[in-house]
């Protein structure tokens, strides 16, 4: 199993009502404990934070907020002796308009080569006062910001989120010195943010008029020059190449994993062909109804399109994104049965699974205060919509009131946490046999069982081995040298920052 942590709303070491790199640390062994085999960890990049972290500055530093790269390295060593692995979160579809190449092209000339760097274009209209097409943010609103200089340039994200220009071979060989970076430190892989987004229409050209977008996350149909596009698979072929280069003491390839939002499985399995990435989130059963024919319908069908160019299922019922399973499935003990099942139906498909903290104790979406909502959705939306940040409150470990263990007493965190979760706490739930937080243990061990579930180490496929899914996943095997059995950079021996 693979078990997303929100790092700044998992524990917080220092007080300052933040989560960092030490807290999760601390915390480790109960993760060990709980059975998760590996740790997918959101950005913990120099970032000015205007999407938490998703806008990064320099993706080869730790941000002081989270901790250093000292740190980083103390993670990665303890996480090996607790039988963890931990792949990184890397953000190749925009960079923080904070950062150094960004800077460069915004005080460059129109035509400039800095420019070219990112998605610089005129406007339209006599003045070219309008945006260069029709395109929308993600977070609302038109997808283009002009300059003082009259250009425009394209963020699919926030404006503080400017989209790189992949057709261009510097951000390609910058975004693979990247990769090379994390692997000589020793990472076990990444999951690589908005997989399907990275490459654009060559042309530009508006979306068709009148396609509609749901909210389901899928916005392919209706954006289809923007989503989805043919030219990312060439980017991941490379990176399937400088990833098999690197390797555990036992053989296994480091693991790439895409957040891909494409609806069509057959479109989807695209990118998991065996020269692509090794693994990419199935998304569908997100927007399934709650349902029996439903799940089994959707789960079929992923599987079958998987099958077909041999990669396993990769199974999300939450992130950091989407309201949480009790909520979603109704709020209250219904919604609490509800998610409680589907975790345990999860645990039982072939192939990869994926649990978002806090499912784990059965975690409402809470009920942020406007005031104190801090999601860019919520603010570039005028407060219409909600954002994510019901999903992203900080854990609760223990004690019966706020801050529950997530960090000092007397300390606020980031965002408030309900009054009403002594109950939902981990040390709470850790002392009854019956709560959410012991289901997956047992279950876990089951499966491990199960070798039509775990997959034969002799034969399985090696995609997601040490993640708990298809082929080999005994974690006292997952070694942590770097290519070619390399031993693990000494922490200090970094010092280069992001190259471009």
């Amino acid at each position: 199993m693979l078990y997303e942590v929100y790092l700044r709303s998992f524990a917080d070491s220092d007080g300052d009502g933040v989560g960092d790199l030490t807290g999760l640390r601390q915390h480790l062994p109960a993760l060990a404990e709980l059975g998760v085999d590996a740790l997918w960890i959101t950005p913990f990049y120099r970032s000015p934070m205007a999407d938490h972290g998703y806008d990064v500055a320099d993706h080869r530093d730790v941000d002081p907020l989270f901790g250093s790269l000292a740190d980083l390295d103390a993670l990665l060593a303890d996480a090996a002796e607790v039988g963890l692995a931990v792949l990184v979160d890397l953000v190749p579809n925009h960079s923080s308009s904070a950062h150094p190449a960004f800077q460069a092209a915004l005080a460059a000339p129109p035509g400039g080569p800095e420019r070219e760097l990112y998605i610089f274009r005129d406007g339209r209209g006599p003045d070219g006062g309008e945006p260069p097409n029709n395109w929308m943010s993600v977070f609302g609103s038109p997808a283009w910001t002009r300059v003082p200089d009259g250009q425009w340039y394209l963020h699919l994200f926030d404006p503080g989120q400017p989209d790189w220009n992949w057709d261009h071979p510097a951000v390609r060989a910058d975004h693979e010195a990247t990769l090379r970076f994390w692997l000589d430190r020793g990472v076990d892989g990444f999951r690589i943010d908005v997989s399907h987004g990275l490459v654009k229409d060559g042309e530009l050209r508006d979306n068709p008029p009148g396609l509609m977008l749901d909210d389901s996350g899928f916005r392919e149909d209706g954006e289809p020059r923007v989503w989805d596009q043919d030219g990312v698979h060439a980017i991941y072929r490379t990176w399937r190449a400088i990833t098999d280069e690197y390797h555990t003491r036992d053989g296994r390839p480091r693991v790439l994993i895409g957040e891909t939002w494409v609806r069509d499985p057959a479109r989807l399995a695209r990118y998991v062909r065996p020269d692509e990435l090794h693994l990419t989130f199935s998304f569908s059963l997100l927007t399934a109804p709650w349902s029996a024919p439903a799940w089994r319908t959707v789960i079929d069908t992923e599987r079958t399109a998987l099958a077909a160019v041999g990669a396993p299922a990769t199974w999300v019922l939450a992130n950091h994104d989407v309201v949480r399973p009790v909520t979603r499935y109704g709020g209250g003990e219904v919604g609490t049965r509800r998610a409680r099942a589907a975790l345990l139906t999860l645990l039982a498909l072939p192939g990869v699974a994926v649990l978002y903290q806090g499912d784990e104790l059965a975690l409402p979406q809470a009920d942020v205060p406007p005031v104190a909502r801090q999601d860019p959705t919520f603010a570039r939306s005028g407060g219409t919509l909600p954002g994510r940040d019901g999903a992203r409150v900080p854990l609760p470990w223990s004690g019966d009131a706020p801050p529950y263990g997530f960090t000092a007493d007397g300390v606020d965190p980031w965002l408030p946490q309900p009054p009403g979760w002594a109950g939902l706490a981990v040390l709470a739930q850790a002392g009854d046999p019956m709560s959410t937080w012991r289901l997956p243990r047992g279950a876990l061990a089951l499966r491990r069982a199960l070798p039509h579930l775990r997959g034969d180490p002799r034969t399985g496929d090696p995609r997601g081995a040490h993640l708990g899914g298809t082929g080999a996943n005994d974690m006292r095997y997952v070694g942590r040298a770097g290519g070619h059995d390399q031993p693990r950079r000494p922490a200090g021996a970094r010092e280069r920052t992001c190259g471009l």
